[in-house]
């Protein structure tokens, strides 16, 4: 089959074809060519339902099933020939299976239109990337659970402001993400659940005449049910804004964790070394290692963010029911889903194959009066101040060690005395960072005790 085929398929109107330019502009067989097994699925399914409600013969209908087969053969293997003169996927396949078949193929066109024909065939390629989606974020937690487990009374700094704040473990940091990438997985089965409707047999916008069974390929196709309103059906595009925008939280989460790998793995932090898969060498200076694969992926996510508001831009103007605009609602989804796909990948990589540095972490737990915190419940616990003044002395108490040059478990107690007498030798139980973590056991803090009751929920979650 070749661009020129006279076959335009359109009927007797544009009979003369369009110009070079009109057919550049018109065609999407470039990228929707990637529907390829959609459309055969939705087809066959078309097929086996005319059959069923005996709108065409069994022959003709397994005359098509065996040709779609054919032609799904020949596309997976590389031989099947893509004209641009033909639009896009469904009149690629439809020209090839009339070389086919003849006569027979023409009835599979029967009581359904490109528009319901795209909606349905574009409404399964992202169910599928959903569920790919969702492999990948499994994966990546399953990582992160592993790294939790190994270091769950690891301690390290917590940030604020990316200023040193609290003592928190390891384990209650890459928790932290497990939290996180769990309700990515959690937004993506809500969207699919949603999206989970067949548009197939309503037409181009008013439905059909024909007596087709709609609950029959819906239920083939594995939907829930078919949608309920065909002008909706053929126009609705929420659930690839929906996918767009459950991609674009979740790359904003990739994005954060890979900025901290990048700012944790650099000689000022020391935190995590990176493998060797997930880095490059510099061309000119032998002693660095670079994290391009979190800086990468760090910059990825613009892509997806991107998309999503190509695609709300495509949507916002577009009247009932379908407009040729819809046409521009592939490419960015391919190429988001493509990127969130790499990513999660990347970042699954990047997080099983990274190692702690625990001695650094722990160093760094200890220094910028990470306990200050812990100083001040101490003084409300047990000295009985107000919380404000405990806030105001311990603050003293940090000048004064800021003053010596040392951290606050370095001072004397006569020191702390003198900035509030009731302080006694009690207080050093506190000021030890492996004592501050020890000590959050409320629901949800970091106290190892508490981060292996997580991890433990998690592992049971995901298997």
């Amino acid at each position: 089959m070749s661009d020129n085929s006279s076959n335009q398929m359109w009927g007797g109107r544009f009979a003369a074809g369009p110009d070079a330019i009109m057919e550049a502009i018109n065609a999407s067989i470039g990228f929707d060519k990637r529907l390829a097994a959609q459309d055969i699925a939705g087809s066959r399914a078309h097929a086996a339902m005319l059959a069923a409600t005996g709108i065409i013969s069994d022959k003709d209908a397994e005359a098509i099933r065996e040709g779609l087969l054919t032609i799904l053969s020949e596309i997976e293997g590389g031989s099947f020939t893509f004209s641009t003169a033909l639009e896009d996927i469904h009149m690629n396949v439809e020209a090839r299976l009339k070389e086919l078949l003849g006569e027979p193929a023409g009835r599979l066109h029967t009581a359904r239109s490109r528009n319901d024909q795209v909606a349905t065939d574009f409404r399964l390629w992202v169910r599928d990337q959903i569920d790919a989606a969702d492999e990948g974020l499994t994966a990546l937690i399953r990582a992160l659970l592993t790294q939790a487990e190994a270091g769950a009374d690891w301690v390290m700094p917590g940030f604020t402001h990316l200023q040193t704040a609290q003592p928190v473990t390891w384990g209650h940091h890459m928790m932290a993400y497990v939290e996180m990438f769990a309700r990515d997985r959690s937004r993506l089965r809500d969207a699919r659940a949603r999206m989970n409707e067949s548009p197939l047999g309503c037409a181009a916008l008013a439905g059909t005449g024909f007596a087709i069974d709609r609950e029959m390929t819906a239920r083939e196709l594995g939907f829930d049910r078919p949608a309920a309103n065909s002008l909706d059906a053929v126009s609705d595009r929420d659930f690839a804004l929906e996918f767009l925008s459950c991609a674009s939280i979740c790359a904003m989460h990739l994005s954060r964790l890979a900025e901290e790998l990048v700012i944790w793995s650099s000689a000022q932090f020391r935190f995590v070394t990176l493998s060797d898969r997930f880095s490059t060498g510099s061309s000119i200076m032998p002693q660095k290692k670079n994290p391009d694969a979190a800086e990468l992926l760090r910059a990825k996510v613009g892509r997806i963010f991107g998309a999503n508001v190509s695609l709300m831009m495509v949507m916002k103007g577009l009247p009932l029911a379908y407009s040729k605009d819809m046409q521009e609602d592939k490419e960015q989804v391919f190429d988001a889903a493509d990127s969130l796909m790499l990513a999660l990948a990347a970042m699954e990589g990047m997080v099983r194959d990274m190692s702690a540095n625990r001695d650094a972490l722990r160093a760094a737990a200890a220094s910028g009066f990470s306990t200050a915190t812990d100083l001040a419940d101490w003084l409300v616990r047990e000295a009985g101040l107000p919380f404000r003044e405990a806030h105001h002395a311990t603050g003293s108490l940090v000048a004064m060690a800021e003053k010596a040059g040392c951290d606050l478990p370095d001072l004397t107690l006569e020191q702390m005395q003198s900035v509030n007498p009731a302080i006694t030798e009690g207080v050093y139980d506190v000021l030890g960072v492996d004592n501050s973590v020890a000590s959050r056991t409320s629901y949800g803090g970091t106290a190892p005790d508490q981060v292996r009751a997580q991890i433990a929920r998690w592992k049971e979650i995901v298997g």
